[in-house]
């Protein structure tokens, strides 16, 4: 039973955004808070930065940071197997890609293409303004009803990204006094914007410890205890599958804990749209909560190959933020070609349903074979993180996999913990028994030469 209310929230609930936490980690950091603000010019300013990139290491060279944190050139599809310009010796390789969230390899199916190349030639290749104005073709209002009914909704959103749409319902959705309660290891998007939400508002946002369904029942619990505003609305933010440990949210428990709170769900389906659940749905549909998720976002960046962002949700909701979805408003249409992707997209997954299980087939092998070797690796999802243990230097690991071939992304502090490095391995419907079990013999030989296993 709720004790009596106050007017205050608690002081172990605290704001998020109380105050700068040079610890921070995960998504919420900001580079500006581990480089000073120093000098009186630009030139100044941005200095320090420059150096640290191009901090020597005696395994790679003098740029020991571009190989991790500047983008490798590529010069063809993304596939099992790409082509990838060298950003410290240009040299052109083809690599095993194993870095792509191009799950399903829509980017390259011949249905997908030819419907793009159609729309081109019917539509052009750009709306040339937002949709309120003169950017929504029939091709627009096709996808929105496709999108809400693979959701389980009765309307949805389009946006020019996955960003703006986390943008679009946070800065659309909350008023003075409601309250936002996320996991702690939401999305950047959603950390922004709460913060651009919380400029000269009300609104508080605080996190709950990740998945863990009894901290978040106890944020509900103060946070219903305090009065005040009789219209303020609880919102629970969480992803149905996270991106950096490819766990899944516990949402059967938190659609129990909303529902009895009384607070509003909202699922960040970014990696789970399209490859969670038996028809690829999401991680709703996997949970048996499809029409049951109060606001889903997602991105077709992920498993449907191109960019773009979606909410779906009640018709009410959906024509509420057409108006007060800043992001939506006053940003330009998804290029119509986009459109006719992601439409194409849908299709493929509905028909070839095998793409899905081919996926799920070569994400359990792989894990399988990583945990046997002795790898510290875990997931429910085709993102497998391999944690690597803190006194291997983890941009010599990533150097070595780019000498062998491999396409794989490394994650250091402070994107993770600082005892939390890790590979972060994303894997695809397209890669074959072969490329995996090269992955697993270029890792065994790694491990013999930097002692990678625990």
């Amino acid at each position: 039973m709720l004790s009596k209310q106050t007017n205050k929230f608690p002081e172990d609930v605290k704001n998020i955004w109380a105050a700068p936490d040079t610890s921070s980690h995960a998504e919420n950091f900001s580079f500006k808070d581990f480089f000073p603000t120093i000098g009186s010019s630009l030139a100044e300013r941005v200095k320090p930065c420059s150096n640290w990139l191009h901090t020597p290491n005696p395994s790679i060279g003098p740029n020991a940071c571009m190989l991790t944190y500047f983008p490798r050139e590529v010069l063809g599809p993304i596939e099992n197997r790409t082509l990838i310009k060298d950003p410290l010796t240009d040299e052109i390789r083809s690599m095993l890609m194993f870095g792509s969230n191009n799950y399903l390899g829509l980017t390259t199916h011949p249905y997908v293409r030819e419907a793009a190349k159609r729309a081109i030639e019917e539509f052009g290749v750009g709306m040339g303004g937002p949709p309120l104005l003169n950017g929504m073709s029939s091709i627009h209002r096709q996808l929105e009803a496709r999108i809400a009914q693979f959701k389980g909704a009765e309307d949805a959103l389009l946006f020019a990204s996955g960003f703006q749409a986390q943008l679009g319902w946070v800065n659309g959705l909350l008023r003075d006094d409601d309250v936002l309660i996320c996991d702690e290891l939401g999305h950047a998007s959603l950390y922004d914007a709460i913060k651009l939400v919380s400029m000269g508002s009300r609104v508080r946002a605080f996190n709950f410890k990740h998945n863990d369904c009894d901290d978040l029942e106890q944020r509900l619990i103060k946070c219903k205890q305090v009065g005040g505003a009789s219209n303020r609305l609880i919102y629970v933010a969480v992803e149905g599958v996270y991106s950096m440990d490819g766990d899944l949210a516990p949402l059967p428990a938190i659609r129990e804990l909303c529902d009895h709170y009384g607070a509003i769900l909202v699922v960040d389906d970014a990696h789970g749209t399209g490859v969670m659940g038996k028809k690829g749905g999401g991680t709703d549909e996997h949970f048996g909560l499809k029409g049951r998720i109060d606001v889903t976002m997602g991105t077709f960046s992920k498993a449907l190959g191109v960019t773009g962002g979606f909410i779906a949700a009640s018709r009410d909701v959906i024509e509420y933020l057409r108006f007060f979805a800043r992001s939506y408003m006053f940003s330009a249409s998804l290029p119509v070609p986009v459109v006719a992707a992601v439409l194409a997209g849908l299709d493929v997954i509905e028909r070839e349903p095998e793409r899905i299980s081919q996926l799920r087939a070569n994400s359990a092998y792989l894990l399988q074979q990583l945990q046997k070797a002795g790898f510290q690796a875990n997931s429910d999802s085709a993102i497998i993180p391999v944690r690597i243990p803190t006194e291997v230097e983890i941009r010599t690991l990533a150097w070595r996999f780019h000498q062998e071939g491999i396409f794989v992304n490394s994650v250091e502090y402070p994107a993770v913990p600082l005892n939390a490095q890790r590979l972060r391995i994303s894997v695809m419907a397209t890669h074959t028994r072969e490329d995996l079990d090269t992955f697993i013999h270029i890792f065994q030989k790694l491990d013999r030469e930097l002692g990678i296993i625990w």
